[in-house]
């Protein structure tokens, strides 16, 4: 069965999200959080929340609008992520996110589906986020190509001259802490399935996981561990991370708080993360 085209513009209901201070807390630990970081570990401290935490209350209107789309789960590979953020949130609430679906494309092999979700808390708007999907055998059914996004680039030389690099080692169980989050993919646990779907090395790292560790470099290096500063960070994932890789990062300042932002794993020479930007207050 095809997606289903006619659901483009559905919209899910508000879904409430309520989290503490160990929710915050694991996720932290989740995305690698070290002891360097106890603002955002330990309760004593609030603790502060990490900005990508944003894309933990995303998981059910998201799945709904999976669902919705009749999108093959076992075909879907997470092609890219961007998340907007209007203010940081408090160690404790209740969130509501309301998620739809913004657009079905045609990539001929692939198709797209790109989501989008809104969250609140009290009313006033916290974050926005864009998935884009990628379901593999699913194109050709004669749909429109994807938009074209400009994104920020290196002006010529530049790559040269990082404004900040960082390396970050993942655990070999990071993939394991991680979906206690909520992404319970076996992709990323068993490693019969992995191998089925063509991951013989084993089990991946959660795409997701690795933008949380890009998100934790940028606010150490760009942001002063300010929460409130980091305004945007887009990626687009290219290639998996195994647990236990170690991750390079370099950003690039492009003017006007706007990052340029590369990523690879240490021994190996293609980036696993490309097109990825951040805004920076």
């Amino acid at each position: 069965m095809g997606l289903d085209t006619s659901t483009i513009g559905f919209e899910t209901e508000p879904v409430s999200f309520s989290y503490d201070w160990k929710t915050v807390a694991l996720y932290a630990l989740a995305v690698g959080a070290t002891p360097e970081e106890l603002d955002f570990l330990y309760e004593g401290r609030g603790p502060r929340v990490l900005p990508t935490f944003a894309v933990i209350p995303s998981y059910v209107p998201v799945s709904q609008l999976f669902v919705k789309t009749q999108c093959d789960m076992t075909r879907l590979v997470h092609g890219g992520q961007t998340v907007r953020w209007h203010r940081p949130l408090p160690p404790e609430g209740t969130l509501l996110t309301t998620g739809k679906i913004e657009g079905i494309y045609d990539m001929k092999k692939l198709a797209q589906v790109v989501l989008s979700t809104r969250t609140t808390l009290n009313g006033e708007p916290c974050f926005d986020t864009e998935w884009q999907l990628l379901i593999r055998d699913a194109g050709g059914f004669g749909g429109p190509r994807p938009p074209k996004n400009e994104v920020p680039k290196l002006a010529e030389g530049q790559s040269e001259t990082p404004t900040f690099s960082a390396e970050q080692a993942t655990r070999p169980e990071q993939a394991l802490l991680y979906r206690l989050t909520g992404d319970l993919n076996p992709l990323h646990v068993d490693p019969a399935f992995a191998a089925q779907v063509g991951f013989a090395q084993g089990p991946i790292l959660h795409g997701l996981c690795t933008y949380g560790f890009v998100g934790r470099a940028l606010l150490k290096h760009a942001c002063g561990w300010d929460p409130a500063r980091l305004k945007a960070l887009s990626v687009q994932f290219r290639k998996p991370v195994w647990p236990g890789d170690v991750l390079s990062t370099q950003g690039f300042d492009v003017g006007q708080g706007r990052y340029v932002l590369q990523t690879s794993v240490v021994g190996r020479p293609d980036a696993v993360l490309t097109s990825a930007w951040a805004e920076v207050a």
